[in-house]
């Protein structure tokens, strides 16, 4: 038995300004679907000394070999298993003590483990990329957040469990886990409170901190009483009763769409450092991040559907992470949806933007996709995988594909389902077998490129006859191709069966088109050809081939330099000489403004767009060579507005162009996509 690594339920939403998205990402391999653990937690936490010490009985019926795990900066005082002392850790990492308890055919194994440590200091200075990766079980008087994945109680490794817990805290202090909340007091002796999960879950996750408590009350689809609640920093408090609100609206809006909501409350709880997690019945959110107003019209939404998909549903992280882009696609598509067909369309051309941004085999399978670890993760595990589930809808049908779901959610509440589970139900809903669908979009990485090669008018009777031939590389992905064609009454979709490399379409018309185009209204998830899809800042962060030129030689402005490209890529970068010839490669390119502008001269290249010209103090913009190459250009008026850069660029990816006043954008936007369009003579 190996130690799997340690879990991290990880919302990811904060990260495309924050990206404008919160999910549930958990960092394990696959867990056991047994149910039969059980976990009664008693917990005493001081924030101010960073004390914590606990007691956890732990029940198992399983009669294999078991592993117990327990973060290393914890000691464990006391412990007995079956009546028989724990003994020293066998085996372990550098992060976790880990004991192996052999087989037994005895019955229900009993473990008793009493354990105390010292929390880490919680830092409100880091950012939020570094926040996240952070697992540290940290603490302080504003704050206290035990991550499962930092090990802070003892569980046993690759198990969901049913839990009790019981938590204990000085005054002023509130805390709270997953769960449905049985009791709590608030004397002068302090806070205690005793949570239940009694689902099989893969973690618990440990809040606490000054909390202002607002609650209110709903009435579920199944008659079930679900309590609301907000646990808010008193400077934020007067946002309680919207966010209350809003939680209610997405509940009954989901329990229509899939299903009845599976717990019976859900909180939105403030953190004082830049966070964005997600767990059963509950959001973990920066005190920052809930002050922004589209987060409650967009985000939260997102993370009450994971209630259903992800902590109510269990992907089978092994064979792939498939509530995700289910999530994405039935959150926040849907809104834009919502708000009509030109929000979704500037949606649909986002996600295939994203990806035209990765480098030729810069991606992988869905089937691969665990959790956004970086850009080219998240435009493959959410933004790749939503719009398959959008294709998927429009093979099928609205009415077939929501029963789909529904069916789904019948079968598979609270158990471990794979993508193959997922596809039984579509097939079930729809009589249909989709194994090919599926296969081609879960296990090939990449994605097609269509072209029209040929498109011809001809005369057909009283009518007119257009043969339209379209292209892809070998080996060919068996597609259902949008084509408009252009008349002289308006426009005509048609839908055509490409299963072949080249392959030619006969299509009778009354009216005489004008001009045919090739999926202009962006259904189709693809790579677009580099004449369609317009540059992207994006492209400099994720693409991994992609050289950098720093234009300052020296001093402040060139450490400055530095540190925003490590910042952009999230590596460190590979820097070229600005003297050597143009790279063959995507370039980023960073410099005070006298020195881009003499750089993109002396390479006989685009001057600086009238549109960020003379702007603010910083601009980037991105342009597409004669040769295809994307160059990145960040330009800025002194080494004091290129620092003002380094925090906020990051979160403007999908744009082409954006201008900075200091570190406050003042103006973005995307260069326009082009359309594949073939005139008719």
């Amino acid at each position: 038995m190996s130690l799997p690594a340690p879990r991290l339920h990880i919302v990811g939403g904060i990260a495309c300004i924050l990206l404008a998205l919160l999910v549930v990402i958990p960092a394990s391999a696959a867990v056991s679907a047994t149910t039969a653990v059980e976990y009664d937690i008693a917990v005493r936490i001081d924030p101010v000394a960073r004390r914590i010490e606990g007691r956890s009985v732990i029940t198992a019926a399983a009669a294999g070999e078991l592993m117990l795990v327990l973060g290393r900066r914890f000691e464990v005082t006391h412990a007995l298993i079956d009546g028989v002392s724990l003994g020293t850790s066998a085996v372990g990492t550098a992060s976790m003590h880990a004991w192996r308890i052999p087989r037994s055919q005895r019955g229900p194994r009993r473990i008793e483990v009493h354990w105390r440590g010292e929390l880490a200091p919680l830092d409100t200075s880091l950012d939020h990329r570094q926040t996240l990766g952070r697992i540290e079980p940290a603490s302080s008087a504003a704050g206290t957040f035990l991550p499962d994945s930092s090990g802070w109680y003892p569980h046993l490794a690759g198990t969901l469990a049913r839990y009790r817990v019981s938590l204990e805290l000085p005054p002023g202090q509130r805390g709270l886990v997953a769960g449905r909340l049985v009791e709590e007091s608030d004397t002068a002796d302090g806070y205690r409170a005793r949570f239940e999960f009694p689902f099989p879950s893969e973690g618990i996750d440990l809040m606490a901190g000054p909390y202002t408590v607002e609650t209110d009350t709903m009435r579920g689809a199944g008659g079930k009483s679900i309590q609301l609640r907000t646990y808010f920093h008193p400077q934020i408090a007067e946002l309680a009763r919207k966010y209350l609100d809003e939680v209610k609206a997405y509940i009954e809006f989901y329990e229509v769409w899939i299903g009845e909501y599976p717990f019976t409350e859900f909180s939105v709880v403030s953190s004082p450092t830049p966070t964005g997690f997600g767990m059963p019945t509950l959001t973990y959110l920066g005190i920052e991040v809930l002050r922004l107003p589209f987060i409650r019209a967009t985000s939260l939404g997102h993370e009450v559907l994971h209630n259903w998909w992800g902590n109510g549903v269990y992907p089978d992280y092994a064979h792939g992470n498939w509530s995700e882009g289910l999530t994405t696609f039935m959150a926040d598509y849907a809104y834009k949806e919502r708000e009509g067909p030109e929000a979704a369309r500037e949606m649909r051309l986002g996600w295939l933007r994203d990806f035209a941004a990765l480098a030729p085999g810069q991606d992988a399978p869905l089937t691969a996709f665990t959790s956004r670890t970086h850009g080219a993760s998240q435009i493959v595990g959410y933004n790749k995988a939503a719009m398959m589930f959008l294709m998927l809808r429009d093979l099928l049908g609205r009415e077939t594909f929501d029963h789909a779901l529904q069916l789904f959610w019948r079968e598979q509440r609270f158990r471990v389902a794979s993508w193959v589970d997922l596809r039984r139900a579509f097939e079930t809903a729809s009589g249909q077998d989709l194994r090919a669908f599926f296969e081609q979009w879960l296990a090939r990485p990449g994605a097609p490129v269509v072209r029209i090669a040929e498109a011809a008018r001809t005369r057909s009777g009283s009518g007119y006859r257009v043969i339209v031939t379209l292209e892809q590389p070998a080996p060919a992905y068996r597609l259902r191709v949008p084509v408009a064609l252009h008349t002289e009454g308006g426009e005509e979709i048609r839908m055509l069966d490409l299963e072949r490399r080249r392959q030619a379409f006969t299509l009778e018309m009354h009216t005489r088109p004008l001009e045919v185009a090739l999926d202009p209204d962006l259904r189709l998830f693809r790579r677009l050809l580099p004449g369609e899809a317009p540059p992207i800042l994006r492209q400099a962060m994720v693409d991994r081939t992609v050289a950098t030129i720093l234009l300052p030689e020296s001093g402040e402005a060139r450490a400055t330099a530095e540190m925003l490209a490590t910042k952009l890529q999230n590596r460190t970068p590979r820097i070229i000489s600005a003297t050597n010839g143009l790279p063959a490669v995507s370039t980023l390119v960073i410099g005070l403004h006298g020195q881009v502008d003499a750089w993109l001269a002396r390479r006989q290249l685009p001057a600086r767009p009238e549109i960020v010209q003379g702007k603010g103090s910083a601009q980037a913009w991105t342009v597409n060579r004669a040769d295809g190459v994307t160059l990145t250009l960040v330009s800025a008026r002194d080494a004091v507005a290129l620092a003002a850069l380094v925090r906020p660029l990051p979160h403007y990816g999908r744009q082409s162009y954006v201008i900075f006043d200091g570190a406050k954008m003042i103006e973005r936007g995307t260069w326009p996509m082009r359309v594949q369009v073939l005139k008719l003579d």
